[in-house]
């Protein structure tokens, strides 16, 4: 399980993250979605222990983010989306290489990386250098270093952003099997086709907070709308209008004193 719990992250006097709370559960793909700049990558960087929140906390598997990074880490898979590789090393030696960072050795660790190979239908490169692979490919290595120690819960940014559509497929029903094998998934998107596809909750970001929570379906149902795409619209079309409000009272208060 995976919990947030009034997270929130400055940089100077830009608030990236306000005061964000959501549970996402074992067996459940929840997703983040919002539009490039909304707060979703910051997000996921605080529940991986890659940044430290400015104020709140989150739980992953019960592990605190703050007090208890070793075991956030070792509960945890991370794909991010600007994920590399090294040029010079093979898919194996890539999974054998992280396995070894989480303490993972012989015939048990080789066990996990065939086991891998198989899943991610990773034969045919298995071997190879990773120079010249392609995005698709990178991407499944990548999948398979996140779960190299069979992690429970697994993070998502963006996980078929530049992918051409065999790629996209592929990687989404990766995503599809850690959740019939009851792994919690978090995963950020601007893609409404995608969260149709494979979330089972969404919480709608904008400008660092959430604005709805619910399952599509709810979403679509509650704001009368024909689509999740006409949802997601009416939401970050109504809160852009209170901001402006805001902001020209704002301005005005500020004419008065002046």
């Amino acid at each position: 399980m995976i919990e947030a719990n009034s997270l929130a992250k400055r940089f100077k006097k830009f608030e990236a993250v306000k005061n964000i709370s959501f549970c996402a559960y074992p067996g459940e793909v929840f997703g983040l979605l919002g539009p490039n700049g909304a707060g979703k990558t910051t997000t996921l960087r605080m529940l991986s222990t890659v940044l430290t929140p400015s104020a709140g906390t989150a739980t992953v598997g019960g592990f605190d983010i703050r007090t208890q990074k070793d075991a956030v880490r070792s509960n945890l898979g991370i794909l991010v989306e600007s994920a590399g590789l090294y040029a010079q090393s093979t898919t194996r030696e890539h999974l054998r290489y992280v396995g070894h960072l989480h303490g993972l050795d012989g015939s048990e660790l080789e066990q996990r990386i065939n086991g891998l190979i198989e899943a991610l239908d990773m034969r045919d490169f298995a071997d190879r250098r990773a120079n010249g692979f392609s995005r698709g490919m990178i991407r499944k290595v990548v999948m398979g270093m996140a779960l190299v120690h069979n992690p429970p819960n697994v993070i998502l940014d963006e996980p078929t952003q530049g992918l051409d559509v065999v790629s996209t497929r592929a990687v989404r029903e990766i995503v599809r099997r850690f959740r019939d094998e009851g792994r919690c998934v978090v995963m950020s998107t601007h893609l409404m086709d995608e969260v149709e596809r494979l979330c089972d909750r969404v919480a709608i970001i904008h400008r660092g907070a959430i604005l709805e929570e619910g399952t599509p379906a709810e979403l679509v149902e509650k704001y009368h709308a024909d689509s999740l795409e006409s949802a997601f619209v009416q939401i970050v079309g109504t809160q852009a209008l209170l901001d402006e409000a805001e902001r020209e009272a704002k301005e005005k208060k500020g004419h008065k004193h002046s």
